[in-house]
């Protein structure tokens, strides 16, 4: 904005092209929410142009409002088109320079930052098996390579990194995997800041406050205990070894938050509800913003455990007067995809499990195989054969925690999940009929091949390279063989939001007419205007139709 108020252009106006915005890849698979950053004087934005004129175009209707338009979708399937994305850097006084890197070998533009160190970007090749951490010259737009990401199944960059270090270095964040090391670890200019027994889950920022502060960084990871996040100092002097010092010793879910010299604490915990912040100012505490969560009638009780030679994480709930001795049916509530945990020491999480415990079962998660917060070998394993592994994973943890738990009655078991809990849900009794009795199938996606690229491709690999790999993942194609035996035929009840743009409602319809076809039996939900996560009350709305339909089957 120009001192006289009006508005300055520097780029746009170009149809079929964005600047300034994450494209849908970015912003749902590499959680980078925004397409431009100001330099730090700042006199100049590095900005990101997205041209999706080459994507497949869908269209999204409310067949509730039959009067209305459909909405049009630049939507980057499976083995498809990808948005072409490339960086300027732009002056407030007009002047444009191009960043250069090889935008055909490394399309994807995982993550930018940009600090008094000047610009470092993540680039990654469609596969995601190897990337490149570049330093942006900003008079001339040219790169210079400063890290390598490798592995034969997928990269993954800790979020928070790459970064410029106060004595010029460049931290990166990969993972440990050679002389018996499995860990996700930070490293500076190659040398190792964290030790191989901290898996580091995202680097918070500089410390503002305390000795050496300049030269320390707050990180959160984990520590043997994958349902606990904690925070970490990493001093990164050179000379000075590996030194992570954790913060605190309130056990439960920890986070934070720098900006300047101002630093936000957030603790969430099993034992108080929401998120208690504490604030500092420098080196002096400024105050406490009290949680407002609601607080209900039950405290949930999860009983945490870990089973199987895999010690995978898992939880029971149980109801408040239940009684020993007492069999209860039992509810899987699920979600099971990678980058993504549930068994956590945090209340808000079992809130609902335990409303749910509360009508009469006994409730039970499992994080398998894929989920983070143990090992970059426990998350991949599930390469190319997510279906297998993270099914096997839950139906040998819901077996051994029957051992456990005796009042586990599994002849009755129901499963429920949602998004790729609800791909897993489907996936169970179709495959597993003779364990799971019903499912709750929500927003699934039931063929790999009609979800996004970066995702679909990052665990299937590219579906020209391997379609009998997307067809053994595909509940389309297991909905459609022949029934053999009509009494194990499982009933389902889909559910899905038709505006939902991310998991297309085409998932539900097509898994409905094949289950259809070979006479399973199901119902169709349609949630009319509702996006992918059924925001809006809708979801608390379901659980009334949800119950009476487990107490119909189970």
């Amino acid at each position: 904005v120009e001192p006289d108020g009006t508005d300055n252009l520097l780029a746009g106006e170009d149809s079929g092209v964005t600047w300034g915005l994450a494209e849908h890849i970015a912003a749902e698979e590499f959680h980078r929410y925004r397409g431009y950053w100001w330099a730090p004087d700042g006199r100049s934005v590095l900005a990101a142009r997205v041209d999706e004129s080459r994507l497949e175009r869908w269209y999204l209707h409310d067949p509730a409002d039959p009067a209305s338009p459909p909405t049009s979708l630049a939507y980057p399937v499976a083995g498809g088109p990808n948005a072409e994305v490339s960086l300027h850097l732009l002056d407030l006084d007009g002047g444009w320079v191009d960043v250069h890197w090889d935008r055909e070998t490394y399309p994807y533009l995982n993550s930018v930052d940009w600090t008094e160190g000047g610009p470092l970007i993540t680039v990654l090749r469609r596969s995601q098996q190897h990337g490149l951490v570049l330093a942006v010259d900003p008079r001339t737009g040219e790169t210079q390579v400063h890290a390598e990401l490798a592995d034969p199944r997928w990269v993954e960059p800790i979020p928070g990194t790459p970064a410029h270090l106060p004595d010029g270095r460049v931290l990166v964040g990969g993972e440990l995997a050679h002389d018996g090391y499995d860990a996700r670890c930070l490293f500076a200019d190659g040398t190792l800041l964290t030790p191989p027994s901290l898996y580091v889950r995202r680097v918070v920022g500089r410390l503002p406050n305390g000795p050496n502060a300049a030269a320390d960084l707050l990180v959160e990871a984990s520590e043997g205990e994958p349902s606990q996040r904690h925070l970490y100092r990493v001093r990164t002097t050179i000379g000075g070894g590996m030194d992570a010092r954790r913060m605190g010793s309130d056990p439960g879910w920890h986070t934070a938050s720098i900006g300047g010299s101002t630093l936000a604490v957030g603790i969430a915990s099993l034992e108080h509800a929401g998120v208690r912040w504490r604030v500092w100012h420098g080196d002096r505490e400024v105050g406490e913003l009290r949680s407002f969560a609601a607080t209900c009638s039950y405290a949930p009780r999860p009983t945490m455990v870990r089973v199987t030679d895999r010690r995978l994480p898992s939880a029971v709930l149980y109801p408040a007067e239940h009684v020993k001795g007492t069999r209860l049916p039992v509810l899987l509530d699920i979600y099971g995809g990678p980058g993504h945990q549930e068994v956590v020491a945090a209340r808000g999480v079992w809130l609902e499990r335990q409303w749910w415990a509360e009508q009469g079962f006994a409730v039970v998660t499992i994080d398998n195989r894929g989920t983070p917060g143990i090992a970059p070998s426990f998350e991949k394993a599930i390469h190319r054969r997510v279906a297998d592994v993270i099914l096997t994973d839950q139906v040998d943890a819901l077996t051994a925690l029957a051992d456990k738990h005796p009042d586990l009655d599994l002849e009755r078991v129901a499963v429920r999940g949602w998004s790729f809990g609800g791909w897993l849900a489907g996936l169970a009794v179709l495959r597993h009929p003779e364990l799971f009795k019903c499912a709750i199938v929500g927003a699934p996606v039931t063929d790999w091949a009609l979800y996004d690229t970066a995702y679909s491709e990052r665990y299937l690999g590219m579906p020209d390279d391997g379609m009998d790999v997307y067809a053994h993942h595909s509940l389309v194609e297991l909905a459609a063989e022949p029934l053999g035996d009509p009494a194990q035929a499982r009933p389902m009840l889909l559910v899905h939001g038709l505006a939902d743009d991310n998991v297309l409602a085409a998932h539900t319809l097509r898994l409905s007419a094949a289950l259809l076809a070979t006479g399973r039996p199901h119902a169709v939900l349609p949630l009319t205007g509702a996006s992918h996560l059924a925001a809006g009350g809708v979801s608390e709305r379901l659980l009334r139709l949800e119950l009476d339909f487990l107490r119909r089957y189970l």
